[in-house]
């Protein structure tokens, strides 16, 4: 597996990787759909929230998104293909963050994550700290969490 920058022109394919991956718990389409824009990555986001892929042979089967600056980061998205969810790619995936993380002097990182993968997050030390009002879905609240790297 390689694990490399994102390129700006993946923009639109990873944003159709992050829906597969969200549709994956079960959503309907109506919830996708109300959650199209908020997972929609344009060129820019790739660059500035510093984009990573884990690319298995010229497929690209996951990505994380780390935004922010010392003292604190913000891992904005981590989503893999269905069919390579519990293959390791996440956690290689979170490993790769941490380290970029600890290379940017970043403290720690929150995750606003979806409550499907909350335990994947503090099964690798991250740990709630409250929750967080939905972008998408009004009424709808997401568990936050913060992963401490000091």
């Amino acid at each position: 597996m390689l694990i490399r920058a994102a390129a700006p022109d993946e923009a639109a394919a990873l944003s159709d990787l992050a829906l597969r991956s969200k549709a994956h718990w079960g959503y309907d389409e109506a919830f996708l759909e109300a959650c199209r824009a908020e997972l929609t990555l344009r060129p820019d986001d790739l660059i500035e929230q510093r984009a990573t892929v884990a690319q298995v042979g010229d497929r690209v089967v996951g990505f994380y998104t780390l935004a922010g600056r010392a003292p604190e980061g913000e891992l904005t998205c981590l989503f893999i293909e269905p069919d390579h969810i519990g293959t390791g790619v996440g956690s290689r995936l979170w490993e790769h963050a941490v380290a970029a993380a600890r290379a940017l002097g970043l403290q720690r990182f929150t995750i606003d994550a979806d409550p499907f993968a909350e335990d994947f997050y503090r099964k690798l030390g991250a740990v709630r700290v409250g929750v967080t009002p939905s972008d998408s879905i009004p009424g709808r609240e997401l568990p936050r969490l913060i992963y401490r790297l000091d």
